[in-house]
């Protein structure tokens, strides 16, 4: 399909969930008696990848997120042209997101971006106060594990049409884990973002919300073939 179609979905599928996830923690994560707290939000990062990897994952193949377009490109599922455009299309989308959250978001009185606008932080702004060594780990692992599930359940030996509720429900996982370590990340387009609307603090520790996941996701790209390749028939031991 022309790079201009899935650009476009990439966009699409990349403001669902900046929309959908950070939207669910500025809006909704606190409200007053009925607030969904960080089990909700966690949920609806989940909900915004399934319900748009089965929306236009067959136009694009459901990336929205640049770590995934890179683990990918290294396990060798995505081609090196393709990385530009989603990852443009991607960033598009993330700012996109956030500047109508921001404009729905700020028509209620008291609204202040220095409560954080779901911005991804460490140390001081880490909603648990942990380390920057903490969360690099953190963000590593947790998007290690996140392009490994997506290049297993992706495989053409997997289950067929399954692939986006494991996805999600990966995604619901990793969040469970890591909000309280980064409000996390695990997708350098999920932080930049928000980072473009609180700026200051967001922007001077958005570099590692861009290394972490791309270093895991990279990892992910080079462990999980060594894992799945199959032996070629022709090195098969004799009988």
């Amino acid at each position: 399909m022309h790079i201009a179609k899935r650009g476009a979905a990439e966009f699409f599928g990349t403001f669902w969930l900046v929309f959908g996830g950070c939207g669910s923690a500025v809006l909704a994560a606190g409200f007053p008696d009925m607030g969904i707290g960080f089990v909700g939000v966690s949920l609806a990062f989940g909900l915004t990848v399934v319900t748009m990897a089965y929306a236009v994952g067959h136009i694009s193949g459901g990336h929205f997120n640049p770590a995934v377009t890179f683990g990918l490109f290294v396990g060798r599922r995505v081609p090196a042209k393709d990385i530009l455009p989603y990852v443009v299309a991607q960033l598009a989308g993330a700012v996109a997101a956030s500047a109508t959250l921001y404009l729905i978001a700020s028509g209620k009185a008291g609204f202040s971006l220095a409560d954080g606008f779901a911005a991804n932080g460490y140390e001081a702004h880490s909603p648990g106060g942990y380390t920057l060594v903490a969360c690099l780990v953190g963000e590593i692992v947790l998007t290690f594990i996140f392009l490994f599930v997506i290049l297993g359940a992706t495989d053409e030996r997997a289950p067929k049409g399954f692939a986006p509720l494991a996805i999600g429900l990966s995604l619901t996982l990793i969040h469970l884990i890591g909000i309280p370590l980064t409000n996390l990340s695990v997708n350098p387009a999920r932080s930049t973002g928000p980072a473009v609307f609180v700026q200051g603090w967001a922007f001077e520790q958005l570099w590692m919300f861009w290394v972490a996941p791309l270093v895991g996701a990279a990892l992910a790209g080079i462990v999980y073939p060594l894992i799945a390749k199959e032996k070629d028939k022709g090195t098969e031991p004799s009988s």
